[in-house]
């Protein structure tokens, strides 16, 4: 009974990794989730709007960028800065060398803005909204909540 429990242990733990099918399926999803130019603004307003639902206070670290009018020029500027690292990210899952890089750089960019690490849990619950809105029954949260998971962990202070 015990190595049973051990199995449904170690099942249960690989499947909530971001392994290699996981990382391919995220890529992949992730070209259907944020698209075209037209789409990725539309994305940007859906998952700022969220982002600021779930703790208006943020709005305050974007005082810079105009936060305060998510449609301004300013804002929407930041928001493809911001997706665009995210795009960065997510495209190079398949290659952690490059990966670690890239997130070695994104985190030296977050800690000299004090980016607060319970923001990136605000901005993985509205992606983890807006991604299956975008792709339907496709959706496969725990693939897509370990490979955030890895990209964010990377980047945190």
């Amino acid at each position: 009974m015990k190595s049973l429990v051990v199995l449904f242990a170690l099942v249960a733990m690989v499947a909530a990794e971001c392994g290699p099918m996981q990382r391919l399926l995220v890529k992949t999803q992730w070209n259907k989730v944020y698209g075209t130019s037209k789409v990725r603004d539309e994305a940007g307003h859906v998952l700022w709007k969220a982002i600021f639902a779930q703790d208006p206070e943020t709005r305050a670290l974007f005082k810079r960028v105009n936060g305060d009018d998510i449609y301004s020029p300013e804002f929407m500027a930041h928001s493809a800065r911001v997706l665009g690292g995210l795009d960065i990210a997510i495209s190079l899952l398949d290659n952690q060398a490059d990966l670690d890089v890239a997130l070695a750089h994104l985190h030296v960019q977050h800690v000299e803005r004090h980016i607060p690490t319970r923001y990136f849990d605000l901005f993985k619950n509205a992606l983890m909204e807006y991604a299956p809105s975008a792709l339907g029954r496709c959706f496969d949260k725990t693939a897509w909540s370990s490979c955030f998971d890895v990209i964010a962990n990377g980047i945190k202070e």
